[in-house]
C-alpha cells in the first residue's frame, strides 16, 4: 500500500492518520507506487492548478498497475462526479476514513462502492460552539479528519512535523470554497493536541508546526479563544520539543494575548504566518476580509516591537474580480512597507460555489497574469532585501541534514525561527560541532545571503537538543 499526498500540510497530516489507520489494520506500507497493491492519492481541491496535479497523480498511479483510491479535498468536494471522470479509480469521502481499511478491502476484493453526493459540509454541524461541540460527540457525527486521534504512521522522515489544531473554517472570503467541503470551525480538544505532540516527540520530531485553517480561531467553539494562548506554552514544555511554531493566522483575529505569547513564549519561534491576501481595503472588502495596508503595517509594527527579529510571511492574489491599478499601487505600497520574510503569489482564478465567481468586473488572464509576474518581481526584490537586513544578526537554526561530506566538516543545512521547513527558504551553518544531529538547535550568526537563503556561522558551544 502506497501514499501520495497533495497540497498543504494539514493534508499531510491526514495521510498519516490514514496511514495509521491502514498499518493497524494490517496493511504493509511501501514509499514507491510501483509494485504497490493499492495507491491512496490523498487530493488537494483548493484552485484549479492543485485540482489539475490531483488529476495527474491519479492517473499517474493507475500507469503502476494497482487499484487506487482517491481521498482529500477534491474527492470530497466532487465526490460521484469525480468518480464519473476518472472510472480508473475509487473516490472516497471524509465520512470513509474512520473504516478506511474496510474500504481498501471492499477496493481490493472488487466489492463495489457508490461514490458519495457532495454536500456543504457547513451545514452538517450546529453554528453555536455549545451545540457544535456536542454534535460532534455524537455518535452520527460526521467525520472530521485529524480529530479523534489515532496514532499516525509518519510518512516523512526530518525533525518538523505537522500538527493539526483544528478542521474547517467559519469565515467566509468570498474567494473560498475551502469551508463547504472542509466544514465549520472545530477545534481538537487540548489533551488531544497534547497527547499527540507528545507522541511526535517519541517518534523523534523536535519541531511541532501547528496548523489548521485558521489558527487563530482555535478554542472558540470550545468557549475559550485564550486557549491557544494557554496551550503554546504546554506544547514547547513537551519533552524533546525544541520549537513550536504557528501557521495560518487570520490578521483580523490576531489578538493581542495571542500575538504576546508567540513572540514571548520561550520554545515558541517568532514567526507569524498572517494571511493577508491583498492589502487595499476597497479590494478585501470585495473579499469579505476585514483591514488594510495601514491595519497590516500596525499589526507588523506591534509584534516587532515584542521579537525585533521575528518572521512574517503572507499570501496574496492577484487579478481579484474588480481590483483596479491603484488597488496593485496599494499592495505594492504595503509589501515594500511591510518587509516580509516571504510572499506566496497567487493569480486568481474561479472556483465554483464561491461568491467570486459571480461578481462583475472580472480580469483577463494575460493581464492577471501580468500582474502576478510584476508582483513576484517585486517580492523576490524585497525578500531577499529582507534577508541581508540579518546579516549579523543571531539566529537559531534548526538542523535537517549534514553537509559535511559535500561543503566540508561543520556544514549543516536547516532553517532558523523566521523560517518555515518547508517554504520560507534555508539556513546554511558553517561550524557546528561534531557530534550533532538533526532537530539540534544551534546558535550562528548571519554571515551572507542568497536570495531568502542564509549562511550562518555557529556560535560555538550554543548548540541545545
Amino acid at each position: 500500500m502506497a501514499v501520495v499526498t497533495l497540497g498543504c500540510a494539514r493534508n499531510e497530516v491526514d495521510s498519516e492518520e490514514l496511514a495509521g489507520r491502514l498499518a493497524a489494520g494490517g496493511y504493509r506500507l511501501v514509499e514507491d507506487a510501483e509494485g504497490a497493491d493499492a495507491v491512496l492519492v490523498n487530493t488537494c481541491g483548493f484552485i484549479e492548478s492543485a485540482k489539475k496535479d490531483s488529476v495527474d497523480a491519479i492517473l499517474a498511479a493507475t500507469d503502476s498497475g494497482a487499484r487506487v483510491v482517491a481521498v482529500g479535498c477534491m474527492a470530497e468536494r466532487y465526490g460521484s462526479e469525480l468518480a464519473g471522470a476518472l472510472p480508473e479509480a475509487t473516490v472516497l469521502g471524509f465520512d470513509d476514513y474512520a473504516a478506511i481499511g474496510d474500504r481498501l478491502d471492499d477496493v481490493l476484493t472488487g466489492r463495489p462502492l457508490v461514490p458519495h453526493d457532495p454536500r456543504d459540509r457547513r451545514t452538517l454541524l450546529p453554528i453555536s460552539p455549545v451545540e457544535r461541540t456536542a454534535a460532534v460527540a455524537a455518535v452520527d457525527a460526521p467525520v472530521i479528519p485529524g480529530h479523534g486521534w489515532v496514532q499516525r504512521r509518519r510518512l516523512a522522515s526530518g525533525p518538523s512535523a505537522a500538527l493539526k489544531l483544528a478542521s474547517g473554517c467559519d469565515r467566509r472570503c468570498a474567494f473560498c470554497a475551502i469551508p463547504a467541503f472542509r466544514g465549520s470551525f472545530v477545534s481538537r480538544p487540548p489533551a488531544e493536541v497534547l497527547g499527540e505532540a507528545q507522541w511526535l516527540a517519541a517518534q523523534g520530531v523536535t519541531e511541532l508546526v501547528l496548523v489548521s485553517e485558521n489558527s487563530t480561531s482555535y478554542g472558540k467553539d470550545l468557549g475559550d479563544l485564550r486557549l491557544l494562548e494557554r496551550l503554546l506554552p504546554q506544547l514547547a514544555a513537551v519533552e524533546g520539543i525544541a520549537r513550536v511554531r504557528v501557521a495560518y493566522l487570520q490578521p483580523a483575529e490576531l489578538r493581542p494575548g495571542l500575538l504576546e505569547a508567540i513572540a514571548g513564549t520561550d520554545g515558541v519561534a517568532p514567526y507569524f504566518d498572517l494571511s493577508f491576501q491583498h492589502s487595499s481595503p476597497t479590494l478585501l472588502r470585495r473579499m469579505r476580509r476585514f483591514g488594510g495596508t495601514d491595519d497590516f503595517l500596525a499589526l507588523i509594527e506591534r509584534a516587532r516591537a515584542l521579537a525585533p527579529t521575528a518572521g512574517f510571511r503572507t499570501n496574496v492574489i492577484l487579478g481579484f474580480p474588480g481590483e483596479t491599478e491603484d488597488d496593485v499601487a496599494e499592495l505594492e505600497r504595503f509589501l515594500v512597507e511591510g518587509r516580509l520574510d516571504a510572499v506566496g503569489v497567487f493569480g486568481y482564478s474561479d472556483e465554483e460555489g464561491t461568491e467570486a465567481m459571480g461578481l462583475p468586473g472580472k480580469l483577463d488572464q494575460a493581464e492577471i497574469d501580468a500582474r502576478v509576474r510584476r508582483i513576484t518581481d517585486l517580492v523576490e526584490e524585497l525578500t531577499a532585501q529582507r534577508a541581508e537586513d540579518r546579516l549579523g544578526e543571531r539566529v537559531e537554526v534548526l538542523l535537517t541534514e549534514d553537509l559535511s561530506a559535500d561543503e566540508g566538516p561543520g556544514t549543516w543545512a536547516g532553517h532558523a525561527a523566521h523560517q518555515d521547513p518547508e517554504a520560507d527558504g534555508t539556513t546554511t551553518v558553517t561550524g557546528v560541532p561534531a557530534g550533532a544531529v538533526a532537530g539540534q538547535v544551534v546558535a550562528a550568526e548571519v554571515v551572507a545571503t542568497d536570495g531568502v537563503d542564509l549562511v550562518a556561522t555557529a556560535l560555538v558551544p550554543a548548540v541545545r537538543a
